[in-house]
């Protein structure tokens, strides 16, 4: 997560799929023989043309998907994004943990959401 004065950084899904349309916290799946971190580097710069630092582990949480449960973890995200390009998304902005709570936010992302006001300082 891209944290900065007190606000996140999200991004909106394009249209289609089962979670098109739906507002998240950007990253994605770890493939095969890549570590996390290795991910969301990748992920940020195939979604948004960004290179990213990733910084410390935030949370973690677990939902299911298709009958699978799946793993989501949040870590520390520093960059800047003025120089994103949209290309998975619709739309990007900084929001508040209030502000997260009014969006049509992906479910598994929103279980993440009490842990924002603990990770909204710090490192």
């Amino acid at each position: 997560m891209a944290i900065e004065n007190g606000k996140v950084f999200i991004a909106r899904r394009l249209a289609g799929g089962d979670m098109g349309g739906k507002w998240e916290f950007p990253g994605g799946k770890v493939e095969e023989n890549e570590s996390c971190e290795e991910a969301i580097v990748r992920e940020f710069l195939e979604e948004f043309g960004v290179r990213v630092r990733c910084g410390a582990l935030l949370a973690e949480s677990h939902f299911e998907h298709h009958d699978v449960v799946r793993t989501l973890k949040a870590y520390r995200v520093c960059f800047s994004p003025r120089d994103a390009v949209l290309r998975e998304h619709s739309e990007w902005r900084w929001a508040s943990a209030e502000e997260i709570g009014a969006l049509d936010f992906t479910p598994s992302d929103l279980a993440l959401l009490p842990l924002l006001d603990t990770c909204s300082t710090g490192p």
